[in-house]
């Protein structure tokens, strides 16, 4: 990530990617360049418009899990007699383990 943040910040400063400024901006953060991610990050982005891919990005929807909500008019109410039906259930089955 710390390699694509250095190109973003190059691309935002209108400065060309390349190795050299790539370099620059790693050593400045205090991150030791790798030399084959460099060159792989720099031929990556050779053909990409940055401008275009970022747009792209924004206007993806983003999916959040969300707890489903119930439908209008169609709400679920539990009855106390079910619970109180299934409470006395439980505990005879627990007492038949004691005889």
């Amino acid at each position: 990530m710390r390699y694509m943040y250095a190109a973003l910040l190059l691309h935002s400063a209108a400065q060309s990617i390349d190795e050299a400024n790539v370099k620059k901006v790693l050593t400045a953060a205090g991150v030791k360049a790798d030399e084959a991610r460099v060159k792989a990050l720099v031929a990556a982005l050779s053909e990409v418009k940055i401008d275009e891919a970022l747009k792209a990005a924004q206007a993806a929807p983003v999916a959040v899990a969300a707890p489903a909500a119930p439908a209008a008019g169609k709400k679920e109410e539990k009855k106390p007699e079910d619970d109180k039906k299934k409470e006395e259930e439980a505990l005879a089955g627990l007492g038949a383990l004691f005889g």
